[in-house]
Parts: structure tokens; C-alpha cells; sequence
């Protein structure tokens, strides 16, 4: 059984990021740190860490997506751009709520908000933020505590 940890909910974004066929990049950090210019590999998935809480039974880790997509300098394939990208997301959402991946699930209503002509590259897509929720038994013999 995998580890419910940090590392692996974004080894669970990273996967579904990686094996998607319309995803040519994935990433991970503070999307301010993350040098779009630099980058050249798009749509790009890009995972942002916000928080995490805790109550009696789970853990529940709140995540940003962005996906995004470099948009000409015509503007023509912005509506294409937003279309494709919210396809995709779509896919990442189904994927989450349908499958639950060794122990990390995720549940409730997601409110996907548009972005254009954004940063240095004139990206365009989708943002939204998803819980990761893992059952959490609070097992305090298990600490590694003497």
C-alpha cells in the first residue's frame, strides 16, 4: 500500500499529468517561481500546493491546478485555447473522482475559473483548486517517538 504522504498526492498529480496524451509537461512549485519563458513544452500542468487540514478521521491536502496552453499573438486561438484546456481539465477532475488511487480521493463540487493572455507568454486555461483527502487514523503508536 502506497504511503499516504505528501509526495505521493503530487506523485498522483504528476501521473495523471504525465500519462494524459494531450499533456506535454508537468510542474510543480509557485507558479510566480516557475520561469514560463524558459519553458517550451505546452499545455503544461502546473501543481501549486496551498494547504492542508486535519479533523477526527482524515487529511485533506488542497491543491491549485493550473493547465495551460501558449496562445498566438493573433488571439485567433484563444477560444480554441480555453476550449481544449478545459477538456483536459475535465479529464484530470473525472479521472480524480472516479478512481480512488490507493488510498487518495477527492470529492465535492470544483469551480474552474478562466485565465488569458496571462504571464510573460500569453498563456491561457483553466485554474482549480482540489482537495486530496486520505483517510487519516491518527495511530500515535506508530510515531517514531521513543
Amino acid at each position: 500500500m502506497t504511503p499516504k504522504t505528501f509526495n505521493n498526492a503530487l506523485k498522483l498529480f504528476r501521473d495523471i499529468g504525465t500519462s494524459h496524451m494531450q499533456i506535454n509537461a508537468v510542474s510543480v512549485g509557485d507558479i510566480y517561481n516557475l520561469d514560463l519563458e524558459k519553458s517550451t513544452e505546452f499545455p503544461l500542468l502546473h501543481i501549486n500546493p496551498l494547504n492542508v487540514t486535519m479533523d477526527e478521521a482524515t487529511m485533506t491536502m488542497n491543491f491549485q491546478l493550473f493547465l495551460c496552453d501558449i496562445v498566438t499573438m493573433d488571439t485567433s486561438t484563444e477560444e480554441d485555447t480555453l476550449s481544449d484546456t478545459l477538456l483536459i481539465m475535465n479529464d484530470i477532475i473525472s479521472l480524480l473522482r472516479s478512481q480512488t488511487y490507493e488510498g487518495f480521493y477527492t470529492e465535492g463540487t470544483y469551480t474552474l475559473e478562466p485565465f488569458v493572455e496571462r504571464f510573460d507568454n500569453a498563456l491561457s486555461g483553466w485554474t482549480v483548486n482540489i482537495p486530496i483527502i486520505v483517510d487519516n487514523d491518527y495511530q500515535s503508536c506508530d510515531l517514531p517517538i521513543v
